[in-house]
């Protein structure tokens, strides 16, 4: 069975690229800090789609969440083919206003932790000759954003990133992609 792990994956663009994944027969991997949006997810998934679906409950705004997730979903002897680096937040505000302690958490999951899922799992797709990598983005990638000024960073650092691991992995096999969507209608700036 191959697996597909998303963060971030029990609502909006998360959501819909995990019922895509179970669509086309890939057993299901959400992470997510919200016991019961992991559960609601779940149980739209499996009455939907005849796939395995899992659900693992982390907070990937916090330090060693990346390496924390990894090892459970490695005891669990779970092979994953396609990591999905979905889950992010986005704050708004002047940017001496916005709580230093949001603002940090936001970095850690929006760069941190998708930087370290990447070189964790992508070490192990290297040794299997294959494997993808999605890291989402956002349209605010591209230009500074005044009154959403580490978001909009963040999300630069993610295409930076995601294009420059891109260049390296090709040659083992391994795809990296990111995706750089506009404003879209989903729960992304209910806090």
């Amino acid at each position: 069975m191959k697996y597909v792990l998303i963060t971030g994956g029990t609502s909006g663009i998360g959501f819909e690229i995990a019922k895509n994944f179970a669509r086309d027969c890939y057993g299901i991997v959400i992470v997510s800090s919200n016991s019961n949006r992991l559960k609601e997810a779940k149980k739209k998934l499996a009455d939907e789609f005849k796939t395995p679906i899992l659900t693992y409950q982390q907070d990937m705004g916090k330090i060693g969440a990346a390496t924390q997730i990894y090892n459970r979903i490695k005891e669990d002897n779970l092979n994953i083919s396609i990591l999905v680096n979905n889950a992010g937040i986005g704050l708004i505000g002047p940017t001496d206003k916005i709580d230093l302690q949001r603002d940090e958490s936001m970095m850690i999951l929006n760069v941190i932790n998708l930087v370290e899922l990447c070189k964790l799992y992508i070490s192990d797709m290297y040794i299997r000759g294959k494997g993808k990598i999605l890291n989402v983005s956002s349209i605010g990638a591209f230009q500074p954003g005044p009154y959403t000024s580490t978001y909009f960073a963040s999300k630069a650092f993610v295409l930076s990133y995601s294009r420059a691991i891109r260049y390296e992995a090709k040659k083992k096999g391994v795809q990296v992609c990111v995706l750089c969507p506009g404003a879209t209608r989903t729960n992304f700036f209910v806090q």
